[in-house]
């Protein structure tokens, strides 16, 4: 894929509180597995990138898993008309708790 099908990727404001959350060893790998498994196909179902299968409250449409034992979670919503990935949260599971920022959320 060259450059022009490359989708932008768009932070929501609060997403930079939920890293806060996050230890900061791990912050490059969000990044890295962000633009490495976002910018191309973002709309692309694969094993640890799945359609939620109902909106969550936040706006998503999308999660991608990743990390030691899949526990880092994005959530985000495509645009395809303009070409825009909008991260909306990130967080952490372990067993069947997600924290997001500070926050336990249920989804």
């Amino acid at each position: 894929m060259n450059a022009k099908n490359r989708f932008d990727l768009v932070y929501a404001p609060q997403v930079k509180t939920h890293l806060q959350a996050i230890e900061r060893k791990y912050h490059s790998l969000i990044r890295r597995t962000i633009e490495t498994q976002l910018q191309f196909e973002p709309n692309v179902e694969t094993r640890n990138k799945k359609p939620l299968k109902r909106p969550a409250e936040l706006g998503a449409d999308w999660e991608i898993r990743f990390g030691p034992d899949n526990c880092f979670r994005v959530f985000y919503s495509v645009e395809q008309e303009n070409w825009k990935v909008f991260i909306l949260a990130i967080g952490i599971k372990r067993k069947n708790r997600l924290t997001i920022g500070r926050e336990e959320v249920n989804l």
